[in-house]
């Protein structure tokens, strides 16, 4: 393992618990059983998959128009599905230990060791390209014993295998970095299935990145932006970004061609890698107020609406693509 990764803290590894065009429907809605209360949401959504994590299982489900779910056969901590290919991070053996198995038309075609707990999985539009990241202990030897992270990818094309993006070339605030406390996490692919964004962490900062999957290198654009997520046109990223110094996280959208950004409001405490569920609109998962575990929440990407939950005990939205 290299040395001087950065610690990554305990409160993060506790949240984490986790395809066809989606089509506009007008109502979708949960109406499952939760703790005796029946949950009833709506939300101008496509069909999308999610984890379940109502009972502890774990379970892939469906929601489609007029709120039919259905289970399916994975069990995973994430999931994720775009183009055809889908990713399943999940428990693989005692250890506990973890893989990253990759499906294309339903089938499994590739299982990829995890060196620690799922914490992100993404596929890029054309289901080409998947990606991971997840935790991994007594990483850093800033704190013995501490947490990192490591994000890889796999190229369904070629069956190239990146197990970590830390031998990236990264150029930082107009210099190349050099230290040795690099860290990566929160990787999105674009549809030319070569352009990338992502974090990259080192000496306390944070920094969105831009970087190419060819080449193997990456330049920072701005401070403060973890767990991108690219617009399906590619012309956005959502992240979360901190309130404050020491506050909680929020959703923001960064406009690539102009370089504003805009706070989407009742995104407070997210701790999530953000999903595209149309060009207008995202969803994420968060511990709403007084429940134990999180729920999916949908908010428009103008930021013209609050962010509402969709899905109780759900985690891993993925449009159906």
């Amino acid at each position: 393992m290299r040395a001087g990764r950065l610690t990554v803290t305990v409160a993060a590894i506790l949240v984490v618990i986790g395809g066809t065009t989606a089509y506009v429907v007008t109502a979708a809605t949960d109406a499952k059983q939760s703790g005796g209360t029946e949950q009833v949401t709506q939300a101008k959504v496509g069909d999308l998959l999610f984890v379940d994590l109502a009972g502890g299982q774990n379970r892939v489900e469906k929601l489609a128009d007029g709120g039919a779910r259905t289970q399916m056969e994975l069990a995973c901590q994430r999931f994720y599905a775009a183009g055809g290919t889908s990713v399943c991070l999940k428990l693989s053996g005692p250890g506990p230990t973890y893989a990253a198995e990759v499906s294309r038309g339903g089938k499994p075609i590739k299982t990829i060791p995890l060196p620690g707990i799922p914490s992100r999985a993404k596929v890029s539009q054309s289901g080409n390209v998947v990606s991971w990241t997840s935790f991994v202990t007594g990483d850093s030897y800033s704190v013995p014993g501490g947490f990192s992270t490591r994000t890889g990818y796999f190229d369904v094309r070629t069956g190239e295998t990146v197990e970590s993006l830390e031998h990236f070339a990264a150029t930082v605030e107009g210099a190349l970095l050099t230290a040795s406390d690099a860290n990566y996490w929160g990787l999105t692919v674009g549809s030319d299935d070569r352009t990338f964004y992502a974090t990259l962490a080192s000496g306390g900062f944070t920094w969105l990145v831009k970087g190419d999957l060819t080449t193997k290198s990456v330049t920072s654009l701005r401070r403060d932006a973890e767990c991108p997520s690219l617009s399906p046109d590619g012309t956005k990223v959502a992240y979360k970004k901190r309130i404050g110094r020491l506050g909680p996280w929020d959703l923001a959208v960064l406009d690539l061609a102009t370089n504003t950004e805009k706070r989407l409001p009742g995104t407070a405490g997210v701790d999530d890698q953000a999903t595209w569920l149309t060009q207008t609109e995202l969803a994420f998962a968060a511990v709403p107020k007084d429940a134990k575990l999180p729920a999916v929440h949908v908010v428009p990407a103008d930021g013209s609406q609050d962010a509402r939950v969709l899905i109780q005990d759900a985690t891993s939205p993925s449009p159906v693509m």
